[in-house]
């Protein structure tokens, strides 16, 4: 098996990497197009850093369905953003959440990842449960919301 696992999602914005490379690598953006955005009301959020740079964070803890985490960032450049996230509640793990920008005719593709280690007990979830199917439906509508709130 595998000692990671990968899903990934792509979709083309009609806009340059420069003018989409800001709603990543902000985390006070996310808020526009996280599809994750609005699971609880009451979220508790925490920036920290110089938005946009390396090492800025948000933390967050919510109900049930929001979870608790942090996310770093750890790269940005005019046409990749790495985020180090950390969940911490409903359960515990790591992943590292990749965007890569590359022009195209009409504008970015934008390839949106996330790569998480294979501990043995995501190895038994993933047995009752596929990551690409868990995940891959909220990946595909932040890229719907970030295409529209890009292109508004």
């Amino acid at each position: 098996m595998a000692e990671t696992s990968t899903i990934a999602r792509e979709t083309v914005i009609a806009a340059r990497p420069a003018d989409i490379a800001p709603y990543l690598a902000d985390f006070h953006r996310w808020v526009e197009w996280s599809p994750w955005e609005g699971q609880d009301p009451a979220l508790q959020r925490t920036y920290s850093g110089t938005p946009g740079a390396v090492g800025s964070s948000y933390a967050w803890k919510g109900n049930r369905k929001a979870g608790a985490g942090t996310m770093e960032l750890t790269r940005t450049t005019p046409t990749e953003v790495d985020v180090d996230l950390q969940f911490t509640a409903p359960f515990r793990s790591t992943s590292l959440a990749a965007f890569r920008l590359h022009e195209v005719d009409g504008g970015t593709r934008v390839v949106w990842s996330m790569t998480t280690p294979q501990n043995l007990m995501s190895r038994v979830m993933g047995v009752f449960i596929s990551m690409d199917k868990l995940l891959g439906g909220d990946f595909d509508k932040g890229l719907a919301k970030l295409k529209a709130a890009v292109e508004h």
